[in-house]
């Protein structure tokens, strides 16, 4: 096999209040990215779409991780690479790490599988790194494996990946932009205890309800007393798109990674269709453009598709 062609999901990360060890991949939106072997140690990228992002591979999400895998096989290989990104940079919903992943997934389709799903997560990190500054998992783990994922440790590697519920998610993602290196330099260096320990029971009450199914344990875990209350003033309107959400039925929601993109999850179709209105119309009265989804989890991750 000499050519690929991949589809890589959109994710949700730290789904509330599991900031750095939770995510959630989606159906929609999602990036094509299509690979080629090559017998020469050199990468080549082209951009399919309008966000010019670097095509340098030192510089681009895709590269540095191909460069990586490069380095590990040492047979003078190289790639010739198309990104077609419908996850728009910046948005929260983990565009670089599709790309990353992405890269990771469709190189080792062409190596007959030579890597495992763990080593593919710590190549995939490598873009994350150069994305944000700080390599994490959160986002690359859902989109390699999909479903919903819990990073246990990331030194040394140990992901478990979680039952996903059959739920709706709905997504606004304002046409603002948050840089996750920014959103990241915010944080509080210390918390207290009380909140800590309040966070590690939503934490594990979100992971029993996953595996139990339990929608409204789910529901009542969906708080975060650390993060949110930090990076949500980023984000204009988020505070009433969340209380109304819940007013109307959703079982709760937060911030998608760093944002601005906010989700909501809910149990019925109806339901995630008010919550799309409630953000359509906030972010109407507030002068700012957007674009809202309506979508599933995506149970599997990054999937060939010719």
């Amino acid at each position: 096999m000499k050519k690929v062609t991949v589809k890589c999901p959109a994710t949700v990360a730290n789904l509330v209040c599991g900031f750095d060890i939770l995510g959630m991949a989606l159906k929609e939106p999602f990036d094509i990215m299509t690979l080629k072997l090559i017998d020469e140690p050199r990468i080549l990228i082209t951009n399919k779409d309008d966000y010019n992002l670097p095509t340098e591979p030192e510089k681009n999400v895709a590269g540095v991780v191909l460069l990586s895998i490069m380095e590990k096989m040492n047979k003078g290989i190289g790639f010739e690479v198309e990104i077609e990104k419908h996850i728009k940079p910046g948005s929260g919903l983990g565009s670089s790490a599709a790309s990353a992943a992405g890269a990771a997934v469709a190189a080792n389709f062409l190596l007959d599988s030579v890597f495992s799903n763990d080593e593919l997560v710590q190549f995939a990190m490598n873009g994350e790194k150069l994305a944000s500054g700080v390599k994490h998992a959160d986002n690359i783990t859902p989109c390699i494996l999909g479903g919903v994922t819990l990073i246990r440790s990331i030194h040394p590697l140990d992901i478990v990946k979680l039952n996903a519920p059959d739920l709706f998610v709905t997504v606004v993602h304002p046409q603002i932009e948050v840089k996750t290196s920014d959103a990241r330099q915010i944080l509080r260096k210390e918390v207290l205890l009380k909140n800590a320990i309040k966070q590690w029971g939503n934490i594990a009450g979100l992971v029993a309800g996953f595996e139990k199914g339990d929608t409204d344990l789910i529901g009542r875990s969906l708080e975060d007393v650390i993060i949110e209350p930090v990076r949500s003033i980023l984000i204009p309107g988020f505070d009433v798109i969340k209380s109304k959400s819940k007013e109307a039925g959703a079982l709760g929601g937060g911030i998608s990674g760093s944002g601005p993109s906010i989700f909501m999850l809910s149990k019925e179709a109806h339901t995630a269709s008010l919550v799309e209105t409630i953000m359509k119309e906030t972010f109407s009265q507030l002068g700012i453009e957007y674009k809202t989804y309506i979508t599933t989890i995506q149970k599997s991750g990054v999937e060939l598709i010719s």
